[in-house]
Order: C-alpha cells, then structure tokens, then sequence
C-alpha cells in the first residue's frame, strides 16, 4: 500500500510540474506515453499473472514446500537457482511467479536464489545478447565469478529475515 502512495505522489507532483511547464497538453502528452508504455506491456503483465494463477490450482503447494521450501536446504537452494537460470521472461513474468511460490510455500532462500539466478545468470540473455556481444571468454568468466552468488544469497537469506523481522 505505501508503494502506491509514493508512485501517486510522484505522479501528482509530476502532473504539476508539467503543467507548469506547458499547461494541460504538456500534462495529457505524458500521461498518453504513460498509457501506450502500459498497453505495450499489457499482454506481459497479463500472462505473467495467468502463469502465476495456473500454477496455484496445478502444483500442489506441498511439493512446492518439498522442493523449494523452507526446510528443502541447499537442494531447495540449487533447483531455484537452476529454474532462475533456465526461466526467461522479464519481471513482468518473474514477481507475480515468485509472489505465487511464496504463497505456495517457497521459503524465502529458494526465492532469493531464483531471482539472483534469473537476473544474474539467465541462459536466455546469455545466448541472444551476452555472447554474440561480448564473446565468449567473457561470458564464460563472469559466469565463473558469478555462479556463486545464488547460492551464497539462497544461504543468507533466512538469517537476514530472521534479523529483520526482531
């Protein structure tokens, strides 16, 4: 709820900011951009959340619990990280999936480790941009450094909750 009250402050000093500077029109350019930014990204958006439902009424939670919970230890942590490294799809997919496995009984070392994974080392970004780009000696080195990091996140995870939540 705090997130939507600071992105509608935003917009409200925005939309005030922008009619000062050009009046009404000024205004409506931006919120048009807003909305064909927003109607680009629709079908995304809703099939990411389609994903996310589906997922709840066909994966029981229980095996969602065994194999990514909270108890699942460093096997939970490595088959997030392996699924976030192999899902493609931008956030619009990634955190209404993650919300659902959360809800489903993932524990949140599993959860972190599938994010990092996905936005560190995602097979799909690495095929069509990273190595046609940068090649493969670079590709191959940052994967080397990077392959860690998950696992290292997956493992922290449940101390850091523990320490914020006191």
């Amino acid at each position: 709820m705090e997130s939507v009250l600071i992105v509608g402050a935003c917009v409200a000093a925005l939309s005030i900011i922008a009619l000062i500077q050009g009046g009404p029109a000024k205004a409506v350019d931006g919120y048009r951009e807003g909305a064909s930014l927003a109607w680009s990204v629709l079908p995304q958006v809703a099939l990411g959340f389609l994903l996310a439902g589906l997922i709840t009424v066909v994966v029981p939670a229980s095996l969602i619990g065994q194999l990514i919970g909270e108890e699942s230890g460093l096997r939970g942590i490595i088959i997030a990280t392996i699924a976030g490294m192999v899902t493609p799809g931008g956030p619009f997919l990634q955190f209404p999936l993650v919300a659902t496995l959360a809800r489903g009984g993932a524990g949140a070392g599993p959860l972190a480790a599938y994010l990092t994974a996905w936005s560190l080392l995602s097979i799909n970004r690495a095929i069509v941009w990273e190595l046609p780009l940068l090649g493969g000696t670079f590709t191959a080195a940052r994967w080397a450094v990077s392959l860690a990091v998950p696992i290292l996140i997956g493992l922290a995870m449940p101390f850091a909750m523990r320490a914020l939540t006191r």
